[in-house]
């Protein structure tokens, strides 16, 4: 069900993004709309996203000395966004976003290369092993933004946000997990997007990048090859549009 929804949520943002150059020339020639609205001391938005994320491994001791683990790696996957925005107006350029609402679907995967693969228990040389990802999180950001041209201003963002993962694996008991991870994670992000003004609504897209600064990781010896790494710290760029 999540990866059919991703798949259509791709499709849409793709849709509309490669829409987006005939929307303008058309905005350009109908004049200013929604004059008043950053005027607003309080907005609302409805934004839609896709991600791409993976997390950044650091190696510990022991992987050194385990000769039956040659390469781990985190691989790449995708993901969805859904989130309410709330836009807090400071000034002409400035304003304060979050997104009290903010859900985060996300597959990350960990691919495991083997010296020594255990044929007794079916192992190939390359083991993935898939971790589902169901994240709440809360972001505050300070926004800077140009001055309007017409229908259209450019922004800039950063902040930072906390995560809580309603599905993360730490404290579960299953011989069959590779790697367990921890809850709450915390994280640094940037971004720059630009807003398009229609006659009756805000579109905006944007790209912005997070980057973790905790160690999810749950070490757990216990775990096959869990105590070959040290540090998991999450990564990923997100690519969005946010409907006011």
């Amino acid at each position: 069900m999540q990866h059919l929804l991703r798949n259509k949520i791709t499709y849409s943002l793709t849709v509309i993004i490669l829409a987006l150059p005939i929307l303008s020339k058309a905005q350009l020639r109908d004049g200013i709309n929604l004059i008043d609205h950053d005027e607003k001391l309080i907005r609302f938005g409805i934004n839609f996203g896709i991600n791409r994320s993976h997390y950044n491994i650091g190696h510990s001791k022991q992987f050194l000395s385990f000769d039956s683990v040659n390469v781990i790696e985190s691989i790449n996957s995708t993901g969805i966004n859904l989130a309410w925005m709330v836009n807090l107006n400071l000034n002409q350029h400035f304003d304060i976003r979050t997104q009290p609402l903010n859900l985060i679907f996300t597959e990350k995967a960990f691919q495991y290369t083997l010296s020594k693969p255990d044929r007794v228990r079916k192992e190939d040389s390359v083991v993935t092993k898939k971790v589902q990802g169901i994240t709440l999180a809360f972001p505050l950001q300070l926004k800077f933004s140009s001055d309007r041209i017409a229908n259209f201003k450019v922004y800039m963002l950063a902040g930072g946000r906390v995560e809580y993962d309603l599905a993360a694996n730490a404290g579960k008991k299953n011989n069959d997990e590779i790697i367990t991870l921890q809850k709450l994670d915390y994280a640094a992000e940037a971004g720059i997007g630009f807003h398009i003004y229609f006659p009756v609504f805000v579109l905006t897209p944007e790209l912005k990048v997070t980057y973790g600064l905790k160690n999810v990781l749950s070490p757990n010896n216990s775990l096959k090859y869990s105590n070959t790494i040290d540090r998991l710290n999450s990564r990923s760029i997100t690519l969005s549009l946010t409907v006011e």
